[in-house]
């Protein structure tokens, strides 16, 4: 791995939250889950429309998985949005604001933060190459109107008539404005097409369109977004909603908007082909009667069955398993391989399996051993500790954590002294199994 990728992950990982990239290095335990999200990917490749829902308590990786589907769709060609449900400044019924946050987080792998200018100039430049292919010359004094006619013709075409007037008149302007050399006023109305209302009056003027995009043709506007990123030649769109469980703590008459707000995204899925919706939500969200079991024709579409405690990957609603304690060492093994100041090989002599066992099994026994309320705390103490042992190439992890081992087997004490076990020892130690001394009195930083 690139130390730039690495050195991401920790920092990220230091602030508790789920890095950006770089997430194959220490995925484990999701492979099934993982599948079944590359599986709904391939259909909606394909041209269907769909929506999957992560359900989890808190702990179980519903921000590392639906990341890791992010990285996964972006792999697989897929132009994606990340939106966090916030009490604040989205309020989901509010379909202008769903729109002003899905399509200002457009991403590719070109274009990491606000990508619909760079879609938009590929799927423009695409329909140039097609034209030049059909033999028509760059150099024809009425090449731009021909580009023109073909991106009023696709915008029609592919969302069935229903693309806004006002959205194909900005298209139509964008273009011209950079084909005239005027690329702020060109930015401008993108930004206006991305949702915002900032945009001045006059620069509105110049595609004669007036107030901001509304929440009755937001929805409307998507699906010409939908179209416009296909035709610039990405497998489709991939929209994220995550922390659905926000909606529970609006004010009741938001929340219920909001929860009807999904039951028309998941009735108006099939209508959107190239885009997967995903929602991650907790099990309160889902069952509860104040979400989705309150509102009778949403829960209808997307309730979640079991069966003898087996539940299918192909429902609707994906249940992630929480962390137990020999997920949450896989982890910290493949972490410990990954720090970019720290070797491997001196990583696993310095913090050996059996230490990071014991701080496991030490973190979580506060928890009654429950460790999936904990990964995220335990991941940065394991963070922590690597960190202090790059800076100090002296300190002893066993001392820091108040862990002195005093009986090693052979396997052990040639790990921690750094040498293959055909290598003669300097003393005779004990090697007899196990470890003793415990935590002692020291506890471990959460």
């Amino acid at each position: 791995m690139a130390f730039r990728d690495a050195d991401h992950i920790f920092r990220r990982l230091r602030n508790g939250t789920v890095p950006d990239r770089g997430l194959d290095a220490f995925a484990v335990g999701i492979e099934r889950y993982r599948k079944e999200l590359q599986r709904k990917l391939d259909e909606v490749k394909g041209g269907e429309g769909d929506v999957k829902f992560l359900r989890g308590g808190y702990g179980c990786g519903k921000t590392f998985m639906a990341n890791l589907l992010i990285q996964d769709a972006q792999q697989r060609g897929f132009a994606t949005s990340f939106v966090v449900v916030s009490d604040n400044d989205l309020h989901f019924h509010k379909f202008d604001e769903l729109y002003r946050k899905v399509v200002g987080g457009l991403s590719t792998p070109a274009c990491a933060h606000g990508a619909l200018g760079d879609i938009l100039d590929r799927w423009i430049g695409g329909i140039e190459e097609g034209l030049l292919d059909l033999g028509v010359s760059e150099d024809d004094p009425a090449f731009d109107d021909k580009v023109l006619a073909k991106l009023d013709e696709q915008l029609v075409a592919l969302t069935g008539g229903k693309a806004p007037a006002d959205m194909i008149r900005v298209v139509r302007r964008i273009f011209e404005l950079k084909q005239e050399g005027r690329l702020q006023d060109a930015s401008a109305l993108v930004s206006w097409l991305s949702g915002s209302s900032n945009v001045a009056a006059s620069v509105k003027s110049l595609a004669a369109i007036k107030g901001d995009i509304s929440s009755s043709d937001a929805m409307d506007y998507l699906r010409g977004i939908v179209e416009i990123v296909k035709s610039a030649d990405y497998a489709g769109l991939v929209i994220v909603i995550d922390e659905a469980e926000t909606i529970l703590r609006m004010r009741g008459d938001v929340r219920s908007k909001s929860l009807n707000a999904i039951r028309q995204i998941v009735d108006a899925a099939n209508e959107y082909p190239g885009a997967l919706w995903v929602f991650t939500g907790t099990p309160t969200f889902f069952d509860d009667r104040r979400g989705v079991k309150g509102v009778e024709a949403l829960h209808a579409r997307i309730r979640f069955e079991e069966f003898n405690g087996v539940a299918s990957l192909r429902q609707p609603q994906l249940a992630l398993k929480p962390f137990d304690q020999e997920r949450l060492l896989k982890v910290a093994l493949k972490l410990r391989s990954l720090h970019p100041d720290l070797l491997p090989e001196e990583a696993e002599r310095r913090v050996p399996r059996t230490l990071i066992e014991a701080l496991v099994k030490k973190v979580t026994e506060g928890f009654h051993g429950d460790v999936g309320v904990v990964p995220r705390q335990f991941l940065r103490t394991f963070v922590n500790i690597l960190d202090l042992l790059a800076d100090e190439p002296e300190q002893d992890a066993h001392a820091l954590l108040g862990f002195a081992p005093s009986e090693l087997t052979a396997e052990e004490e040639a790990v921690l002294a750094g040498r293959k076990l055909d290598e003669p020892e300097e003393d005779e130690g004990d090697t007899s199994d196990g470890f003793g001394g415990g935590f002692g009195g020291a506890s471990v930083p959460m």
